[in-house]
């Protein structure tokens, strides 16, 4: 096996590809497609977002220290594409896309109605980087589709069809290949088969 060396990038793949909402009270909401954002913390639950000084939403998001993660699926991937080509200052996302703002729990932006999760969050610390700043936030509160629960309530995130970003290009998650542990889970076929005593021959 032989390896081609490239000059420093931006090569991690696949990542996340996300909706952000965010808005000031009295405006308009906007939405921003974000493709580096990632967890950075379990306990509290924290986030973080990257996004350039000179996007439309950096302001809003800045002054009100708020957004929402909106997960995106294979029917939002045209709007995902969209809302990262198309500025806040010229058009209204929500409207253009067929979009419903969604009221959120804990946090004046709102979130988009047809995402299948939205992670409502409030910025603790914006860190400047170099082409993009990083906003460090908490997890105030989650919101799901409850088409994606079970009938014991819980998650299936595979029916949500989620949306990945890989080196310019959009893939929907596709063939599960195991679940967290599964590399060290005790299999089936691990197991000693059970042994029978011989019956012993003789009368009865």
């Amino acid at each position: 096996m032989s390896k081609e060396v490239w000059q420093p990038g931006n090569m991690l793949y696949p990542i996340p590809a996300v909706m952000v909402s965010c808005g000031k009270t009295g405006e308009k909401p906007n939405i921003i497609t974000v493709a580096w954002a990632g967890n950075i913390s379990s306990s509290p639950a924290m986030l973080s977002i990257s996004v350039r000084k000179e996007r439309y939403s950096y302001d809003i998001i800045k002054k009100t220290g708020e957004f929402v993660v909106n997960l995106t699926s294979k029917k939002l991937a045209r709007a995902t594409d969209w809302c990262g080509v198309r500025s806040g200052r010229d058009y209204d996302k929500f409207k253009e896309m067929n979009l419903t703002p969604l009221e959120s729990q804990k946090i004046s932006a709102p979130g988009i109605a047809e995402a299948p999760v939205n992670i409502e969050c409030k910025v603790k610390q914006i860190v400047e980087l170099g082409s993009h700043d990083l906003f460090i936030a908490e997890v105030m509160c989650v919101t799901v589709d409850d088409r994606l629960l079970d009938d014991k309530g819980r998650l299936d995130l595979g029916k949500a069809q989620l949306v990945a970003y890989s080196h310019g290009e959009y893939f929907m998650l596709g063939e599960k290949l195991g679940k967290f542990g599964y590399s060290v889970a005790k299999k089936t076929s691990d197991k000693k088969a059970p042994t029978h005593k011989k019956r012993s021959k003789g009368k009865k």
